[in-house]
């Protein structure tokens, strides 16, 4: 670490703290150079993929356009925020934890799928229909009646 006082190279670490939270480091520093001390301050920097989108263009991920998704799909809908907000960093979680510098907007549209059909079939339905881009009544029908397979299967398992 450079000194901010004279730019020597050479410093020693006098004291380490972890904050509370437990995701920053406070190093106190002294340099052997000129014997000023300072303070650096280490957190972790995550940094989250690039979204490819159809067209071939990409750009930074943005969490707001992700809520802005979930937003309109669950208008009006009994699903809390909180449930809406955990589906969200699940979603950057898994984001993350793939390590890639990019990732297809397609994928991200997928996991947006998966968590709505756990959170509210019918913001399920209505996300699909904008993202799958349906052009007639078959379409919606198609997807009512996968959101129903489920819960048919679901029914016989209790009567057994």
């Amino acid at each position: 670490m450079k000194c901010p006082f004279c730019n020597a190279d050479e410093t020693s670490v006098i004291e380490t703290r972890v904050s509370e939270e437990g995701d920053r480091v406070r190093r106190r520093r002294r340099c052997l150079n000129c014997d000023k001390r300072f303070t650096t301050y280490e957190t972790v920097e995550l940094r989250l993929p690039q979204v490819v989108k159809q067209d071939g263009n990409r750009a930074e991920f943005d969490r707001e356009k992700l809520l802005t998704g979930f937003v309109r799909a669950l208008h009006k809908r009994p699903v809390p925020t909180e449930k809406v907000d955990a589906a969200i960093d699940s979603i950057i979680q898994r984001l993350l934890s793939l390590g890639e510098r990019e990732v297809p907007s397609r994928f991200i549209g997928e996991m947006v799928m998966q968590a709505l059909y756990k959170l509210d079939q019918v913001a399920y339905i209505r996300f699909a229909s904008v993202y799958k881009s349906f052009q007639d009544v078959d379409d919606f029908r198609d997807a009512i009646k996968e959101v129903q397979k489920p819960q048919q299967k679901n029914q016989h398992k209790f009567r057994e």
